[in-house]
């Protein structure tokens, strides 16, 4: 497509992703313009419209209503939730539109394999928002064994520590909840970046093997506090004292995940804390028990991956920690690598026969690199996708939807190993 002018693009499911990415043409104007949104909530519809300065002929109710009119811009920004993105994909991507589309781009196998196949058969330029490969954190570390600084890998270990006030808004009262009503797993919903990450940093390398652990460890009825009631501010006498008690989490910290826990009260303008602690006492999903919801996604799992040549993987997601932290480390024939994502840095020790310890140790500051959301990968992400639809050229981080197949399928059989208590199964690329 020609370059000088702007990329245009449609928002599918006004959520806050979509909004993150779409915010990127009001600092790059020349880039990127937002000219449409399809949402089935009004209120959403009107506010993107004035947000990016569009009239209401470009404002649909859902997917479907928007792929019967004449194709009016390049892309799609799709942001819907995650049980929603092959549904609301595969009727865009037939009309011709290519796609920045969300992470999982699937909740099953089979949804995995058809919507590859329309794609091959529209020839659809489509990434996926596998954002944290843009971080300068991980982008860092990809650089450094692509330079062979650690030489071949045999062991990748990978942590996800989920915050209590994460985990318990998105995963136990929030949308994530329960498998049965958003389609997603724990693994699929939270750690399937990092799941992502371990695959592109084994470069060509595919899983052979997948096999997996996890349950409900925390967060069930047998362990509220005694004479705990089922709403926090209504019948609860340990809502002064419980550490999940939706007055200290929501009322205490009113705009940490204000985007989630107040969504129901969005249309009024003043939102005063009485008004938000009527919506906890009333029908507002975060002001129930965090001991008595109907979640049944896992608190904690951990997945063992062993690849082609014989390499091996962890990852360990763990729920209601005192902070969210993601940790790496990887040893390598050459090298061992440290890294923290929350602190922005990693270590490199090189081994070194003749050095007084036997190894030299390296310190790397990504901070130094940049910043802002996921470590500064919500705008490489965009401006990466921008080229990408531009030009097809792909940078170590793009991320089409043909390189997201083997995280996916990690995840869908270490979902599936767990519910058969941990019995391993073979990744079989042949069917994508």
């Amino acid at each position: 497509m020609e370059t000088k002018r702007p990329v245009t693009a449609i928002i599918v499911g006004a959520g806050h992703r979509s909004i993150t990415y779409g915010d990127y043409s009001f600092e790059h104007p020349d880039d990127l313009k937002i000219v449409g949104i399809a949402d089935p909530n009004e209120v959403r519809r009107k506010m993107t419209a004035e947000r990016y300065g569009f009239s209401e002929e470009f404002c649909f109710e859902n997917a479907e209503e928007l792929a019967k009119v004449p194709r009016f811009a390049d892309v799609i920004i799709n942001g819907t939730m995650d049980h929603q993105h092959f549904e609301t994909a595969v009727p865009l991507l037939q009309k011709g539109y290519d796609m920045l589309l969300e992470k999982p781009f699937a909740v099953s196998m089979e949804e995995m394999k058809k919507l590859l196949s329309v794609i091959r058969k529209n020839g659809n330029k489509v990434m996926i928002c596998h954002v944290l490969r843009y971080s300068t954190f991980y982008k860092a570390i990809k650089e450094k064994i692509l330079e062979g600084a650690l030489g071949d890998i045999i062991n990748i270990q990978m942590s996800e520590h989920v915050s209590y006030h994460h985990l318990s808004t998105s995963y136990i009262r929030g949308k994530w909840a329960n498998s049965d009503i958003c389609k997603t797993s724990m693994l699929l919903a939270k750690s399937c970046h990092d799941i992502d990450i371990m695959m592109w940093l084994m470069n060509e390398t595919l899983p052979e093997t997948v096999s997996s652990h996890g349950s409900i460890y925390q967060f069930k009825p047998e362990n509220a506090p005694e004479g705990a009631g089922t709403r926090c501010l209504v019948d609860c006498p340990h809502v002064d004292t419980c550490r999940y008690s939706a007055k200290t989490m929501y009322l205490g910290h009113p705009d940490r995940w204000e985007c989630y826990v107040w969504a129901g009260i969005e249309d009024i303008k003043e939102q005063t804390l009485e008004i938000k602690e009527k919506s906890l006492r009333e029908d507002n999903p975060y002001g129930r028990c965090i001991y008595k919801c109907d979640n049944n996604v896992v608190d904690h799992q951990s997945v063992l991956v062993n690849f082609k040549n014989g390499a091996t993987g962890t990852h360990n997601m763990i729920g209601g920690t005192a902070k969210s932290v993601r940790k790496i480390h990887i040893i390598g024939t050459k090298a061992e690598l440290y890294g923290n994502f929350e602190d922005n840095n990693f270590v490199i020790e090189r081994i070194v026969t003749e050095a007084p310890d036997g190894f030299v140790r390296e310190f790397y500051d990504t901070n130094t690199m940049g910043g802002m959301g996921h470590g500064g990968g919500d705008p490489a992400l965009t401006a990466d996708f921008i080229n990408f639809i531009r030009t097809g050229e792909q940078s170590i981080s793009c991320t089409s939807i043909y390189n997201s197949v083997a995280g996916h399928l990690t995840v869908f059989l270490a979902d599936k190993s767990m519910e058969d208590g941990g019995r391993p199964y073979n990744c079989n690329f042949s069917e994508y």
